[in-house]
């Protein structure tokens, strides 16, 4: 009856979390008819059912169950994902400090952690890695799941991983050990004045990343700044403070929450941060959720810098993380949070899961990513910003400059591209097979140098022998939309071989010639 008993607890626990702000949880005097029909569900299931049920399945899916009917936002996490669920906001993990990409059935280093037990003992930038602890990593092996069972481990355990590097084995003994995972994954000057920062998740170590990269940015001369939140999903509540409060004053408010169990609670600038005077462009889009629209949402409401790009998700719920007695966690909805303005800026979830997370996909067709006046917001009270401004909650941020997708780079050539996997592991080959090379020594000899290396049509070819083929009378009739495409498809190659033989920085270095976005908040803090 173990199961049974884990169950009734998650059911209790169920009523039991809401009251965040007090730290004390609301435990209720006695059951309610709900539990108590659960309860005897279980019962008669397990004394009665013609077979042997399977209770610990069972009360898992009634967990699940449970969740489903609050919002799209709480979660069960089994314990087996529990350690790789919370890494990435924990901002470590234990293993051997590479990342990887999977290319023709074969593991390959994208990425060797500074610092890190792989780089310590010589694992390089296009190693491929052909066993781990003896077993074949090649072929069927070759899945992320696999790479993540075996590679990743307790701090000072050992795993012997044999390399393949330009035709020759080597075998490593790597000593596991602590893996910083960071937040921000590239930063440099956009010119002399101007500093780009781009922050890709809110972590434990946000704010200090933050902080390290603005001083290396001001002693480079930066006296405007770019940050760049498009795709950052968020994370913790108090990090997304911790960042609002690098730009305001003191005592100015940086959100709030409130919730059923959950009484007020302000969360203000304690006037320390380190770009409270400087020129500031935040850039988001429909990926910039939760910690994202937080940061971006004060920033605003206190006419503290300009937003640019397309509006944001629209995620205003608080989880908390709450333990279940089999190591498995439960991140419920607490609270919604609130913008300095009085905003929510939480977007319905009336019509069900589905419906909620097709909703980019809705924006899409209904234009609103390409024509900012498609946008229509839920909520239909007025809001306005310190300085008077009107803004709008119920449904994310909507940017004080619009800058629609460009949709003209996703011609049918190009998204077969991109769908055969070409566009990733193409440039990977290249890089792997040609990282020695004087022509591409450092980055600026590499851009010298990439024109003759002809591999716009290298890649036409690799794409012929994987059966994608050019439709030349439909290009023909498009000529502007195929020029354009080919243009973005030129330099989105360069910045892919780039990002492999250097690293991610230099990837967004050349990509910025493209990236309306970034150019617009070049083109304001100019």
């Amino acid at each position: 009856m173990k199961s049974i008993k884990t169950i009734l607890s998650f059911v209790i626990v169920l009523s039991v979390v809401s009251a965040a702000s007090a730290q004390k949880p609301y435990i209720p005097d006695t059951a309610s008819a709900g539990e108590l029909k659960v309860s005897e569900m279980m019962r008669l299931i397990d004394g009665n059912y013609v077979d042997g049920p399977d209770m610990e399945k069972m009360s898992t899916e009634a967990i699940k169950a449970m969740l489903k009917a609050l919002d799209p936002h709480s979660t069960y996490i089994p314990a087996k994902d529990v350690q790789r669920a919370n890494e990435g906001l924990q901002g470590n993990f234990e293993g051997i400090g590479v990342a990887f990409q999977i290319v023709s059935d074969t593991i390959v280093v994208q990425q060797v952690i500074e610092g890190g037990p792989s780089e310590k003992v010589g694992i390089m930038l296009g190693d491929k890695i052909i066993s781990i602890d003896g077993i074949n990593a090649t072929g069927d092996s070759a899945k992320n799941d696999f790479v993540f069972r075996h590679l990743r481990g307790k701090k000072g355990t050992v795993v012997v991983v044999d390399i393949l590097r330009q035709g020759t084995v080597y075998n490593f003994h790597i000593v596991r050990d602590k893996i910083p995972i960071y937040s921000i994954d590239t930063y440099f000057m956009a010119n002399d004045s101007v500093g780009y920062i781009r922050l890709i998740r809110f972590a434990r170590t946000s704010v200090q990343e933050f902080e390290k990269a603005v001083k290396a940015l001001k002693k480079q001369g930066m006296t405007a700044l770019m940050l760049d939140l498009r795709g950052n999903a968020g994370g913790y509540l108090d990090i997304a403070y911790g960042m609002g409060n690098e730009f305001l004053e003191r005592g100015q408010l940086v959100v709030y929450q409130e919730g059923r169990r959950t009484p007020r609670q302000n969360y203000r600038a304690t006037g320390r941060g380190v770009w409270r005077k400087g020129r500031l462009v935040v850039l988001i889009d429909e990926g910039s959720a939760s910690a994202s629209e937080i940061v971006s949402g004060a920033v605003q409401d206190w006419d503290r810098g300009t937003l640019v790009g397309r509006r944001s998700f629209g995620k205003g719920l608080v989880q908390r993380m709450f333990p279940l007695e089999d190591g498995g966690q439960v991140r419920l909805t607490t609270a919604r949070y609130y913008t300095p303005s009085g905003r929510c800026i939480q977007r319905s979830y009336d019509q069900g899961d589905a419906a909620y997370h097709q909703d980019v996909n809705n924006r899409y067709k209904h234009g609103e990513l390409v024509n900012a006046d498609s946008i229509r917001f839920t909520d239909t009270v007025v809001y306005k910003t310190f300085g008077g401004r009107i803004v709008h909650g119920g449904g994310g941020i909507m940017p004080d400059v619009f800058v629609p997708m460009d949709t003209m780079r996703l011609t049918d050539y190009f998204i077969s591209l991109r769908g055969k996997g070409l566009l990733n592991s193409f440039p990977l080959q290249w890089a792997d097979q040609h990282r020695k090379d004087a022509v591409v020594a450092d980055f600026e000899t590499y851009l010298r140098n990439y024109d003759s290396f002809g591999l716009d049509s290298l890649l036409a070819a690799a794409a012929l022998e994987k059966g994608v083929v050019r439709d030349e009378e439909k290009e023909a009739a498009e000529p502007e939309r195929t020029a354009h495409s080919d243009h973005y498809l030129h330099l989105l190659l360069k910045a892919q071989v780039a990002k492999d033989l250097f690293g991610s920085e230099y990837y967004y270095k050349v990509m910025r010639e493209v990236d309306d976005g970034y150019q617009k908040a070049l083109e304001l803090l100019r």
